[in-house]
């Protein structure tokens, strides 16, 4: 579900602002400021915390003593004891070198996101950077400037330093930025949109600019808008599996809360109480009849669905606790501690959100895997139990869906290979200096386009099976539940319904935009009797 997805955004003003420093954010927050264009506030604790902090840097640059981000080079040229009149040309320097990206442009949402994440950490007072560096941050923010930031850049350690560099070239007033969302505009020089904002360009002093860089912001964003994207993904694949087995004319038995309690993870039981929210009132499920069904059990892809949907589910919250808590850090090297030590660290490092990035990219394959699975049954005359060969109005003039299952097969393959993890790898850097990097800016990349997978595979897979319904009710089998009623109504404001072959990839656009614009699950909330969860 990506940005261009949603609704065109609302004024920044219609919202509430997000504070910063009066308490830890919250994923919403960044969905909010990322992609709703929330504006940004510091919290008076938050200026409080700026200032004292920024007064024990300036305490430690006046020492004879060096003290590394203060004083001397970075990396492996912190042995390197910087004159005090040369250390702002130190400052623009380090981020000039650091502004080394190439690639193409990383989208609006994520950079508006990795921005909001390091003036959080600006705003915890643990960074020593002058108010005024916060609040010109800020200032960027709220008049929706954006750097432009390139897709190649970070190793996620020390933090994504690219990416966050060719923002704060922007707090100079160097570099380019994109000062509205139109896509089709040319980027513009910072120094021209802050002037005409009313921003002054900043000169920055000692430790700011390595404050700028060192952090896991835009690893973190990506995280927060992929678990954004998934809680609703994820439901939307319980009901596509239930409206899979419906259209299947298969058994919604196994999904009982008792034979589900007796593996008692809770993403499985959720997923399970979802799949028999949408199936309830359903006419063409099999249901115990004097004890004996047509059908004994259902292929793995129907009967396992809570299983499969329920891991990716505990996953997703083990991911979401780890995004929690880095949402509560103040990632930076050095840190500059309440009680005024400057100390040294390796928080920067990315591994925490590295691994679940890489595992809900896991976690995303195999869930598009399935669905697949389940949208190849309804094409064969050998498994999809009456129905007509591909989905056809007439089979053999007609293709029907053949090769939309050709598409999603093709996305599955992609996301297989998405699914390889990113933190695995390490190239070291910086003369050794840093010797172990956690890739996670690049697992992020990966995780973005695997999440753009799995909505247009569950498209496809809705698009099979409000198509068998036709056949289904066409044929005088029954009739379909209202929650998958619901849906196929939905479809077929945009879809027609089985005749001659046409245009399909428009019917897989449609599909898509209905999954992604949380259409689909508009349409099933308002027709069960209790919430999906």
């Amino acid at each position: 579900m990506s940005q261009s997805s949603l609704p065109e955004r609302a004024a920044a003003s219609e919202r509430p602002a997000v504070v910063l420093g009066a308490a830890p954010l919250t994923i919403s927050d960044v969905v909010a400021v990322a992609r709703e264009g929330a504006r940004v506030e510091l919290a008076p604790a938050a200026r409080t915390a700026l200032a004292a902090s920024r007064a024990d840097i300036e305490r430690l640059a006046n020492d004879t003593r060096p003290h590394y981000g203060v004083s001397t080079g970075f990396g492996a040229l912190a042995k390197v004891q910087i004159p005090s009149e040369k250390r702002q040309q130190l400052q623009r320097s380090l981020i000039r070198s650091h502004a080394a990206g190439t690639g193409p442009e990383v989208e609006r949402e994520v950079v508006r996101a990795l921005m909001l994440l390091r003036l959080n950490t600006l705003a915890s007072g643990r960074t020593g950077v002058r108010p005024i560096v916060a609040e010109t941050y800020a200032a960027i923010l709220n008049a929706d400037i954006v750097p432009v930031v390139h897709e190649y850049g970070s190793l996620g350690c020390s933090g994504d330093l690219s990416p966050l560099a060719h923002c704060a070239l922007t707090l100079m007033g160097e570099g380019e930025v994109r000062p509205t969302d139109d896509p089709v505009a040319p980027p513009v020089p910072a120094a021209e949109a802050l002037a005409a904002h009313g921003i002054e360009p900043l000169v920055l002093a000692e430790k700011e600019g390595l404050a700028l860089i060192n952090g896991t912001d835009g690893m973190l964003g990506m995280l927060c808008l992929a678990l954004h994207d998934l809680a609703a993904l994820l439901t939307v694949a319980d009901v596509a599996a239930a409206a899979s087995v419906e259209a299947l004319t298969g058994t919604d038995t196994v999904f009982a809360a008792d034979l589900q309690a007796l593996r008692p993870h809770p993403g499985q039981a959720a997923a399970a109480a979802n799949m028999r929210a949408v199936l309830a009132g359903s006419g063409l499920v099999q249901r115990p009849s004097e004890g004996e069904f047509t059908r004994v059990q259902d292929a793995y892809s129907l009967r396992c669905a809570p299983q499969v949907h329920g891991a990716a589910r505990d996953t997703a919250e083990h991911a979401s606790r780890v995004a929690a808590a880095e949402l509560r850090s103040a990632v930076d090297n050095p840190v500059v501690l309440p009680d005024g030590r400057v100390e040294s660290n390796g928080n920067f490092h990315g591994a925490p959100v590295a691994y679940v990035l890489d595992f809900l990219a896991i976690a995303v394959a195999d869930l598009a895997s399935m669905s697949e699975r389940r949208t190849d049954r309804f094409l064969d005359v050998a498994r999809n139990h009456g129905l007509p060969p591909f989905l056809a109005a007439d089979a053999g003039l007609d293709s029907g869906l053949m090769i939309a299952q050709y598409t999603a097969a093709g996305i599955v393959s992609e996301l297989k290979r998405l699914a390889v993890p990113a933190s695995v790898d390490s190239i070291p850097s910086s003369a050794m200096q840093e010797d172990h990097v956690s890739m996670g800016w690049h697992a992020g990349r990966k995780l973005r386009r695997a999440v753009d997978g799995l909505t247009r595979v569950l498209g496809i897979e809705l698009l099979a099976s409000t198509r068998a319904l036709d056949f289904r009710i066409a044929a005088g089998e029954g009739t379909p539940s209202p929650a998958t009623g619901a849906v196929h109504a939905l479809f077929r404001t945009r879809i027609a319904a089985p005749d001659v072959d046409a245009f399909l990839s428009p019917d897989l656009t449609a599909a898509h935009d209905f999954v992604a614009s949380g259409a689909v699950l508009a349409a099933v909330t308002g027709a069960v009797a209790e919430p999906l969860g």
